[in-house]
């Protein structure tokens, strides 16, 4: 087993936290409403939010435009992740020093977020540099851009996400409606949501309505609401899922992971939850900070694989704490533990289907995605030849 190395004063990353629509809680019983009405803006609005929640790193950003030649390290790389179990890749790596070390003089600066729009809009404001995330905001901003925003360089983490409801909800024909949560509008669990409810012949609407009602909520708000029975239910990643079956009585209705048949992927039960991209124009001005990120989230995904069970939860909690505030309680984390692989495969074969789903949710519009990988220093670095599935370089 793999010790987790030291953190060095040099290599401690400047960590800040940033949750999407964190203005002051509304007033109930609005706040669902203007829950999505705030997704709906996020999805659109292009970064407004992010911008000024960042306007500290304004600074930063000026800096960064004036970079050196391409192919020398950069002198600062800022970094995005989630709270959550399926960024435990950004979370070990992070914690435990091992993308710090492998970035060597270059600085390593964190930012945490809840969902994958407001990290994106960071991305493309040049508040962050790359960013672990889901895999439908990154479809999202390479088909807006025209494939000039990002590249996918490598998987994180497989499975991971249910449906969960309250117990007395015994299937699809009881969801009629209800009103759902979902992490954030066009993230992706809220276009899984929208995706299955489709499936099951109902109607939905980026505003909330239709048949069945979706709010996008942010995760901790989620499950307070959940117990306050103003939610039914929501399709959540880990640990959140966890957290309402653990902590507030409800049921799964839907794994994801029954979804995924592994035709697409050649992998059953796998679908890619934690992804990492990059800023298209970073990574052409500093590939070699690229290939060390590259090197610091491997050994991070080798790590996960390799240590024991006891040892992985209590390093992840401990990140959790950091990240997001609270550490889980010990079941509540060993729950997730068992629904999620951890991979730097990115199943690319599965993202023709992704962006299909994306574009009967409303969230994204029809587009060819070729392009929108680029594998070729996560192969160098693994040594192995990750598929792109002929959607861009290996």
């Amino acid at each position: 087993m793999t010790t987790p190395p030291d953190n060095t004063p040099q290599n401690q990353p400047a960590a800040t936290r940033i949750v999407a629509g964190q203005a002051s809680a509304p007033k109930r019983p609005l706040g669902l409403k203007i829950g999505i009405v705030a997704g709906i803006l996020a999805l659109v609005g292009g970064g407004v939010a992010v911008a000024s929640a960042v306007s500290g790193n304004n600074a930063a950003t000026s800096a960064a435009s004036s970079a050196p030649p391409a192919g020398n390290p950069a002198a600062e790389l800022k970094l995005g992740y989630f709270g959550n179990v399926t960024h435990a890749p950004a979370l070990v790596g992070v914690s435990q020093g091992y993308i710090a070390k492998e970035l060597g003089d270059t600085k390593l600066s964190t930012q945490v977020f809840n969902a994958g729009p407001a990290a994106i809009e960071a991305l493309n404001a040049g508040a962050i540099d790359a960013t672990y995330i889901g895999p439908n905001p990154a479809i999202n901003s390479f088909v807006k851009s025209g494939g000039e925003s990002v590249s996918i360089i490598a998987g994180a983490a497989a499975g991971g996400a249910q449906l969960v409801v309250k117990p007395e909800i015994n299937s699809a024909a009881d969801l009629k409606g209800k009103t759902l949560a979902s992490p954030q509008l066009g993230g992706t669990q809220d276009v899984a949501l929208r995706a299955w409810l489709a499936t099951q012949g109902y109607k939905t609407n980026v505003d909330g309505s239709g048949d069945v009602a979706i709010n996008p909520t942010e995760n901790a708000q989620t499950l307070k609401l959940f117990q306050d029975g103003k939610l039914d239910g929501a399709w959540l990643p880990e640990p959140w899922a966890s957290r309402l079956v653990l902590t507030a009585g409800a049921k799964v209705l839907v794994d994801e992971k029954d979804l995924w048949d592994g035709s697409l992927s050649g992998k059953a039960g796998e679908f890619p939850t934690t992804i990492l991209i990059v800023n298209k124009k970073f990574a052409a001005e500093h590939p070699d900070t690229v290939k060390a990120l590259l090197k610091g989230h491997a050994k991070s995904v080798d790590w996960l694989n390799s240590a024991a069970a006891g040892e992985k939860a209590s390093v992840i909690n401990a990140a959790l704490k950091e990240a997001a505030g609270a550490e889980l309680k010990a079941d509540v984390i060993e729950r997730p533990l068992k629904n999620i692989v951890f991979t730097v495969d990115p199943l690319a074969g599965t993202y023709p289907k992704l962006l299909k789903d994306g574009v009967a949710a409303g969230t994204t519009k029809q587009a060819d995605i070729n392009g929108i990988f680029d594998l070729t220093a996560l192969n160098e670095v693994t040594g192995q030849k990750t598929s792109a599935a002929g959607l861009g370089k290996e």
